[in-house]
């Protein structure tokens, strides 16, 4: 939140601050929106939401990074072979799971026959108006237009609309960006020491012009490296109370820091989904154990991760039966399910 600040200037020459109503740092409200709309030239479609941001979301939180690397991990380790190839399957996966769109391109010999897949980087790509297939965004500009059975378009429904899809944690993302927001205010806390958190106040006359410079010069240094250095004062005769510290904020016991840290991040993998044993969660005193990670893991397999790579075993009827995808779920004690 923000809020409107008010600058104003009495007879006297003092200033005086008056803050107005809140409002939202980020107006945007991504997700109303009844669809996708072409871009102005009218060859593609804009995505829903910008891609370029969903993919930054996965440095903005620690939760939310790892959450998405993990379930990429464990399908990774599911698959088994087919069209694509390792390195290509996990960089589909990381797509499809940051941006709920993954592309391959069909390469073919020279006969018309499909020879394999290739993952294209879903973040410039773009599905052209009319049926006509797919735009690949390039730099400068530039672009490389694919016919309709050059790329084998992998995508998250959307029940809004379903020319894109959307990543299945979108409801995780505003928790994502607090847990993001509140980190970024700590460390600016931390590393700047003289931050408006208080108001020094003097009011002795027998302060000298010299220890008032000398007092303004202390606080400018305590600027970042070596804040929260100590200070002597010594005012001969100087009345009680001279000098006073008043906080404007105690961030220690008013932001509630750890319970915005704690909230947020359980927000982010209840949007993925995610059991907080596997993701090297220590449990908090006196909260008890998080289960057996070998059972939970097996679980998890069975149901997430066969989920998301069932949008892959989707594209296997469009490739022949020796390049179909093959994936093994294999749980202990369990036949192998492909």
């Amino acid at each position: 939140m923000s809020r409107k600040r008010n600058l104003q200037r009495d007879t006297s020459g003092e200033v005086v601050f008056s803050f107005g109503e809140p409002e939202p740092v980020r107006s945007e409200r991504l997700l109303d929106y009844l669809g996708v709309f072409m871009e102005t030239g009218g060859e593609y479609y804009l995505p829903p939401i910008s891609f370029a941001n969903l993919a930054k979301m996965r440095r903005a939180n620690c939760q939310h990074g790892s959450c998405i690397l993990l379930r990429r991990n464990l399908a990774a380790n599911a698959y088994t072979g087919g069209a694509f190839s390792v390195r290509d399957f996990r960089a589909a996966v990381t797509d499809f799971l940051s941006v709920g769109n993954a592309f391959g391109e069909v390469v073919r010999n020279g006969l018309g026959n499909i020879t394999r897949l290739v993952h294209v980087p879903a973040i410039n790509m773009r599905v052209r108006t009319h049926g006509k297939g797919y735009r690949r965004l390039l730099p400068g500009g530039q672009y490389i237009d694919f016919a309709p059975e050059e790329i084998l378009h992998i995508r998250e429904y959307d029940e809004i609309q379903q020319v894109y899809g959307i990543p299945d944690w979108l409801g995780g993302l505003q928790s994502a960006l607090l847990n993001e927001d509140a980190t970024l205010f700590r460390r600016r806390y931390y590393v700047n020491g003289a931050h408006l958190g208080y108001i020094l106040y003097t009011n002795d006359p027998k302060m000298s012009p010299a220890v008032k410079t000398a007092l303004e010069e202390k606080f400018r240094q305590g600027k970042g490296v070596g804040n929260f250095k100590s200070s002597y004062i010594h005012i001969p005769g100087g009345q009680e109370k001279a000098i006073q510290i008043i906080p404007i904020g105690d961030i220690s016991q008013k932001d509630e820091f750890s319970n915005i840290k704690n909230l947020s991040a359980s927000d982010v993998l209840t949007a993925h989904r995610v059991p907080p044993v596997l993701m090297g969660i220590v449990p908090s005193q006196g909260s008890g154990g998080l289960g057996d990670p070998e059972k939970i893991e097996r679980v998890y397999i069975r149901t997430e991760v066969r989920a998301v790579c069932q949008n892959f075993l989707d594209v296997n009827d469009q490739l022949p039966p020796r390049l179909r995808l093959k994936f093994n779920f294999k749980v202990e004690g369990e036949p192998d399910a492909k």
